[in-house]
């Protein structure tokens, strides 16, 4: 039986929150929520939020030991991008792209 929990459009890069998410795949649960503490990041605070999501879902279920999760698997992929414009020198403008993440985490039992 898995869990599952989803965040959409975080205004965080995909390309920097997948390195947080590799530190915490396939570790048991609290391993992964101490790992994340320990960062300090607002990814790793991003995370550690679906992160508790997902077992408070495998809790509300109650077919899951809440003791035995662990990170199954946890998918960072990239959302929308939203594009915004700088004033430059010489009446020039250059793009800036503020990338949007989803994040996805599948909990199981050992």
């Amino acid at each position: 039986m898995e869990s599952r929990a989803v965040l959409r459009h975080t205004r965080v890069s995909p390309q920097k929150t997948r390195l947080i998410a590799d530190q915490v795949r396939n570790k048991p649960i609290a391993d992964a929520l101490r790992t994340l503490n320990l960062m300090g990041t607002k990814r790793a605070r991003i995370i550690a939020k679906v992160l508790n999501s997902a077992v408070a879902n495998a809790m509300n279920t109650g077919l899951m030991d809440v003791d035995n999760l662990y990170v199954k698997s946890i998918q960072v992929d990239g959302g929308v991008v939203l594009k915004r414009w700088r004033p430059r020198a010489q009446g020039r403008a250059t793009r800036i792209l503020k990338r949007t993440s989803h994040i996805a985490v599948v909990l199981d039992e050992l």
